[in-house]
């Protein structure tokens, strides 16, 4: 295979998933909207989590509330527990890898919150871990999965399983996913003035 249809390979299989992906799960994340503004509005804190690329992801998202995504307004309270070094390097050498999420969840978790958790495989022990934990906290959950779903699916509030066995694709999914969601819920919020001349654009 040549290298042109090598890179045409994968923007083709992209573009199906995309369109596989909308026409399977465009309620769902329309619910997802509605959780996500529900708990900005009540005040309460978004949280993501994830492993390896979707901890990148979950970083990224968080990232987009806490700034902006791409307008102006006020400032969303959005944590990635991917983030904090000492606490995850703690938390795995005294509690074991499969509870860096959880005791976060279990330190800053409120009813009210809510929890995005980012995977592939819906397996990881410690994704499963937090997602007990939330509940057992009174925290929401959204999963963005896909593979299935995996036994992750069984365990949050809501499920979007994107239809594809490819982690590349899922993980391409569950950020366009994001970023839908975090556009729509941003023009949804009260409008502030721009920032002061001499700031940042939009990254």
């Amino acid at each position: 295979m040549t290298v042109s249809k090598q890179l045409h390979a994968h923007f083709d299989e992209h573009a199906r998933v995309v369109t596989a992906a909308f026409d399977s799960l465009g309620g769902g994340i329309e619910e997802y909207v509605t959780r996500v503004a529900q708990t900005i509005q009540a005040g309460g804190c978004l949280f993501f989590c994830g492993n390896g690329g979707s901890a990148a992801d979950a970083q990224h998202l968080a990232a987009e509330y806490v700034v902006r995504f791409t307008r102006e307004r006020r400032a969303v309270a959005a944590v990635a527990l991917t983030t904090d070094t000492s606490v995850l390097t703690a938390a795995g050498n005294d509690l074991g890898f499969d509870g860096v999420f959880a005791r976060q969840i279990e330190a800053l978790g409120s009813p009210g919150d809510l929890l995005v958790l980012h995977s592939t495989s819906g397996m990881s022990p410690n994704l499963l871990a937090v997602a007990d934990a939330a509940q057992a906290c009174g925290v929401k959950t959204v999963a963005l999965l896909a593979r299935g779903g995996g036994a992750l699916a069984d365990r949050v509030d809501l499920a979007l399983v994107v239809p594809t066995d490819s982690t590349a694709r899922a993980q391409e999914l569950h950020l366009l996913i994001g970023h839908a969601v975090c556009d729509v819920v941003e023009a949804s919020l009260p409008h502030e003035r721009p920032l002061r001349q001499g700031q940042g654009q939009p990254t």
